[in-house]
């Protein structure tokens, strides 16, 4: 290890090992282990916050990473977080360059902290990292896809270092968040998302593959700006579009046929097309969609435990009406149809929409074909208050990006209408949610069963109780799933399998923890809830012809009584960066299992 001064001042602690640069403005890190960290920042290019760290501060913390000490400490990422700065965008990119010159230390962090960094890593700052991707001087490790590459998109599958990709997170960058079109950028949202398959499920990250369809930006401020690194031109017209995209699913058969293939962010009209387009054929699913509706429905369930009632009896209500709420609404009413034996078309009544127009009605003739089945025979409300007047439902759902749409008469007239009002503001990130967690917790006098998509802060009431505000997110739902088809060869991914993963995770958290407002186990004990839902899901793929049971693996365990063995077995198929070095892991929290 040595220090080196830059020509601007700052110092770098030098890896001793390489960085490997492949094709497509792409950095692809190889293996290490206890090479030191080199911090790359970019201050001549970085917007306001984005701004490194002290530098004697930093080499300081980065040269421990170097020592024997810090592969077993469990205090390591609070020390390196605290010396990155206080913006949490600076912490994002001194965990990026970790993990590209350290990234058996960076996984060690993701496993085994992440709680810690996780906000780091994914929602909420990696709005912001999308938000800025041009000009924070990153170098991105995934892989972009140009309409230039029209025609070679399989030779360029095959051209990638990495050869036994098992998942890729892929996005056109239409839709980040709640941010919109920010175009190249989304590979931001495709780097992160695709992390959380090794930190919440145990997969191989040198099997993992962030993806970005660089097709244009009709973001025309984003698109000249000077540092904007991808396409200067428009989005294409759907046939061009959907040739560029068929062409890209079809290589990934010829390259990879076993591959698991996450949609992310995708603008509403091609996420319900692609979706419904290639579910049949290929391992793939659509997280916006279906892993939102998996963790808002095991949100749904865990709150009905408090409440002691059924799904079918409940009246939500969606502020918002894009695939998010679709999603959402629709495994709803298949829960309550599989469920309850309510027919699926009564079951859909169940849950009302508004977009921008207002409540989603019978007499609209306005409605897009995702609305349809929830265009009831109700009266017409032209708000969300006017809407919670007229249907007095049981539960607000937020997935609309408009931030304090959730307002105190609207939540205190929750509370009137139901002793525990269930309020869910889940959009991201933190600065677009309905209303915060303080908000809803005074303005229900404390009885509202709350979910967020984003974290909030836990609240002490005047009882000295700490109430501790769960977060919808759905790494708690999709890595699990799929891994699950990944374990299992899985040549589809039936919605089915995310109505169990969300009925799995429902039941899971003590009651304790309910009572503290808790709906979900902590995070902290992920892997564990992971395997317990790869189990369930492998066996209905098993069951039901879509998987194979994979080598090593008694199909006669995939029992009620033997499910225990399977849990165990998804378990120890996770990978772990402290086996990965020789190192002993940490006792697993068995009673999740």
């Amino acid at each position: 290890m040595k220090l080196a001064a830059s020509t601007t001042g700052r110092v770098q602690v030098v890896a001793r090992q390489p960085t490997v640069v492949c094709p497509a403005k792409v950095v692809l890190p190889i293996a290490s282990s206890r090479a030191s960290v080199c911090c790359r920042y970019r201050n001549d290019t970085a917007p306001e916050g984005g701004k490194a760290y002290p530098a004697d501060q930093a080499a300081q913390v980065l040269a421990t990473l170097s020592t024997d000490a810090a592969w077993t400490s469990m205090d390591e990422p609070q020390q390196l977080l605290v010396a990155a700065g206080p913006k949490p965008i600076d912490k994002y990119l001194l965990l990026r360059e970790l993990r590209a010159t350290e990234p058996l230390m960076y996984h060690k962090f993701m496993v085994h902290h992440s709680h810690e960094v996780l906000p780091f890593i994914y929602t909420p700052t990696v709005g912001q990292a999308c938000s800025d991707y041009h000009v924070l001087g990153i170098r991105t490790r995934g892989l972009y896809l140009t309409l230039e590459d029209k025609g070679n998109i399989l030779n360029k599958l095959k051209a990638w270092p990495q050869k036994d990709i098992k998942v890729i997170v892929v996005t056109d960058g239409e839709r980040i968040l709640g941010l919109g079109d920010l175009g190249a950028n989304g590979m931001g949202i495709s780097e992160g998302k695709i992390e959380l398959y090794t930190a919440a499920a145990g997969v191989d990250p040198n099997t993992c593959l962030p993806v970005c369809l660089d097709v244009g930006t009709n973001n025309v401020a984003l698109r000249d700006h000077p540092a904007y690194r991808g396409m200067r031109r428009p989005r294409p017209a759907d046939a061009e579009y959907d040739a560029f995209v068929d062409e890209f699913m079809q290589a990934l058969k010829a390259w990879q046929p076993n591959l698991l293939l996450q949609f992310e962010d995708f603008g509403n009209h091609n996420a319900f097309r692609l979706l419904e387009r290639y579910q049949p054929t290929h391992c793939c699913f659509n997280d916006d969609i279906q892993g939102t509706a998996s963790i808002t429905l095991a949100a749904v369930l865990a709150a009905l435990r408090v409440k002691q009632e059924k799904l079918s009896q409940q009246r939500i209500l969606f502020l918002g009406a894009g695939e998010a709420a679709a999603g959402i609404a629709t495994l709803i009413a298949e829960c309550i149809n599989l469920r309850e034996g309510v027919e699926y078309k009564e079951a859909l009544k169940r849950c009302y929409l508004i977009d921008s127009k207002g409540l989603v009605c019978k007499s609209r003739t306005d409605l897009q074909h995702h609305k349809v089945p929830f265009a009831h025979d109700v009266p017409a409300a032209a708000s969300l208050l006017d809407a919670v007047k007229t249907l007095r439902p049981t539960a607000i759902i937020g997935v609309s990006a408009q931030p304090a749409a959730f307002t105190k008469e609207i939540v205190e007239l929750m509370a009137h209408i139901n002793e525990r009002p269930i309020i869910f503001p889940l959009s991201n990130p933190t600065k677009l949610a309905e209303c915060t967690f303080q908000q809803a917790f005074e303005w229900t006098k404390g009885q509202v069963l709350f979910a967020s998509g984003s974290p909030f802060d836990d609240i002490t009431d005047s009882d000295g109780v700490v109430h501790h505000p769960p977060q919808a997110n759905n790494a708690y739902i999709f890595p699990g799933v799929g891994y699950a088809a990944i374990l299992t060869k899985a040549k589809t991914i039936p919605n089915v399998c995310f109505l169990i993963a969300a009925e799995k995770l429902a039941g899971m958290a003590y009651s304790e923890e309910l009572a503290r407002g808790s709906l979900f186990p902590p995070f902290n004990e992920i892997r564990d809830i992971s395997a317990s839902i790869m189990a369930d899901v492998m066996t209905y793929l098993v069951d039901n012809g879509y998987g194979t049971v994979p080598a090593g693996w008694d199909r006669a365990e995939a029992t009620s009584a033997g499910k225990a063995n399977w849990r165990r077995k998804a378990r120890r198929a996770q990978w772990c960066p402290l086996e990965a070095l020789g190192l002993p892991t940490p006792p697993t929290n068995s009673s999740r299992l």
